[in-house]
């Protein structure tokens, strides 16, 4: 089986989870992809539920796809949302953004009873850092906010190249929110809290892509199976 494969195998388990009548945020990327897929076609056959997105992409998949749509501020609160990760590690500590959606993601977790996410095993890690962190800036002055991350970054223990994010046609990417986006090559991030709370005194830093302490549970399809990881508690079960 391929990468892909296991995906599409931890978005079928996560699927399990949503019960008729709940209030869904809905993850961007190549996995969260594979579940909304496999949410349309229950919708399709029935089941009842709301869905925020969390970007212009998913919005578009699952308008598509005859799911129904909603917005936080139609909304506020939401029983659950399933999103992927670019990596996470024991304690369910996430790196996200690389599909650029981190702040809506962000936002839409917070929104959210629980998170569920969802991945292939190949984005378990000891320790964060093997993928650049994501850092959302506004336009103006991104260049002296670039300055002020690397140097408050330092202080948090993390160096190395910060790069502004690129399209294939050499112009910045500019996010659903109308930002850009540093990635932060820093390897590993030995104190993921710290850089959180070094990050958050730059003023020009939207959101970053460390997600902590906002998943609940890790679905995580393998060559072995689907194995579950609860917050906190380590592997729960494997099927």
């Amino acid at each position: 089986m391929s990468a892909d494969d296991f995906k599409r195998q931890a978005a079928a388990k996560a699927l399990e989870f949503v019960e008729p009548g709940m209030k869904l945020g809905l993850g961007t990327g190549s996995t969260a992809k594979h579940f909304v897929d496999l949410l349309g076609a229950r919708v399709k056959a029935g089941l009842k539920v709301l869905c925020v997105p969390t970007s212009e992409a998913t919005r578009r998949q699952a308008a598509a796809l005859a799911i129904p749509l909603t917005t936080l501020d139609e909304v506020l609160q939401l029983d659950l949302t399933i999103d992927g990760a670019d990596e996470f590690d024991g304690d369910l500590r996430l790196i996200k953004g690389g599909g650029g959606a981190l702040l809506r993601e962000k936002i839409v977790a917070a929104a959210s009873e629980r998170m569920i996410v969802i991945a292939d095993a190949s984005k378990r890690v000891r320790m964060l850092g093997a993928f650049p962190l994501p850092v959302e800036v506004v336009r103006f002055g991104a260049k002296a906010t670039r300055v002020m991350i690397e140097e408050l970054a330092a202080d948090a223990g993390c160096a190395g190249d910060i790069s502004l994010r690129l399209k294939t046609d050499g112009q910045p990417f500019v996010t659903d929110g109308g930002n850009y986006i540093y990635d932060c090559a820093f390897g590993s991030i030995e104190e993921p809290e710290l850089l959180d709370e070094a990050l958050k005194v730059v003023p020009g830093v939207v959101e970053h892509g460390l997600f902590l302490g906002l998943a609940d549970l890790a679905i995580i399809g393998s060559p072995a199976g689907v194995e579950m990881i609860e917050a906190g508690f380590g592997v729960d079960d494997a099927v």
